[in-house]
């Protein structure tokens, strides 16, 4: 039962810049109330683009030419923090299908995978490039190849870096542990039926 096979992600890009963004910041504690993660889109970045608005700023998030941005771009040690599963999932409903880092928080970064969203790491000179082209043409399509380790835009390749248990995952479509687990719900069953003790 293997997943969509996830080799490229293509879409524009947003660049929400700053190191240690942790997972209160990409989701504050107090909408961690739900029963189900649907619905938690809106709550991504929701104090600091809050924040923004009251000093007559505006959020990447909230740039309208930004607007359904699929490619996050950001700093060092992104999702550090509590280990809330909420953050990948908020910026995941939120329409986030990749994130391209200088580094990334672990859990934050087996949260993610286990959504099908890599997590990609590539050198701060070159997020702040690819940055500079975003903010010149927002409309400007990325594609994170994973198989080349590269994510191109505007003719111009630049190279990242991801685990190999993570590429592999991703790759052959196993990303999702649960849907691992269920596959081999037979299997499970006909070992346990050979096990003396499991019969009593």
């Amino acid at each position: 039962m293997a997943l969509e096979k996830i080799t490229q992600v293509a879409g524009r890009g947003v660049y929400v810049p700053g190191d240690d963004l942790d997972t209160d910041r990409i989701i504050p504690a107090r909408f961690m109330k739900c029963i189900t993660f649907d619905g938690l889109g809106e709550f991504a970045f929701y104090d600091a683009r809050a924040f923004a608005k009251e000093a007559g700023e505006v959020h990447p998030l909230d740039d309208a030419r930004f607007q359904g941005a699929s490619i996050l771009l950001s700093g060092s040690n992104f999702g550090c923090g509590s280990s809330r599963e909420h953050a990948p999932q908020a910026l995941y409903r939120f329409g986030i299908r990749a994130i391209v880092a200088e580094s990334f928080a672990e859990i934050f970064f087996g949260n993610s995978i286990t959504l099908g969203m890599p997590c990609v790491v590539a050198k701060g000179a070159d997020i702040r490039a690819i940055a500079k082209i975003i903010e010149s043409d927002p409309q400007a399509t990325l594609t994170l190849d994973l198989n080349e380790r590269k994510i191109s835009i505007a003719d111009t390749d630049f190279p990242v870096e991801i685990a190999p248990h993570a590429h592999e995952a991703l790759v052959t479509g196993r990303w999702d542990a649960i849907a691992d687990l269920l596959e081999g719900v037979d299997a499970v069953r006909t070992r346990a039926a050979s096990l003396p003790y499991m019969a009593a």
